[in-house]
């Protein structure tokens, strides 16, 4: 299985899925850290992967979702954003609205 193919896998099996530094029990960077910390306080499930784990893993998902950073964050499979994004729309309520549709 192509990394692309383990990503789709990945956010097709999980509504709400997370790649991040570390893990959410010990996240290896603030800006995980913070999407955790959202997540966990919208009361949702998720499934993450760790990208230091896996150095091939951490360039897929840049180049899945054209984005340059880390954590990225996709609900029912499509691409949310990065910690600002995620941040923001926590902010704003529209985090919740897009989780609970």
């Amino acid at each position: 299985m192509s990394k692309q193919d383990e990503i789709q896998n990945d956010i097709s099996t999980h509504t709400v899925m997370l790649y991040m530094k570390g893990t959410p029990d010990e996240p290896a960077c603030g800006f995980s850290a913070k999407v955790v910390d959202i997540l966990e306080t919208v009361g949702t499930e998720f499934g993450s992967k760790n990208i230091l784990e896996d150095e091939e893993l951490r360039q897929a998902i840049k180049d899945f979702s054209q984005w340059p950073t880390i954590p990225q964050l996709y609900i029912k499979g499509e691409f949310i954003g990065g910690c600002d994004v995620v941040t923001e729309l926590f902010q704003t309520g529209e985090l919740e609205r897009i989780l609970a549709e």
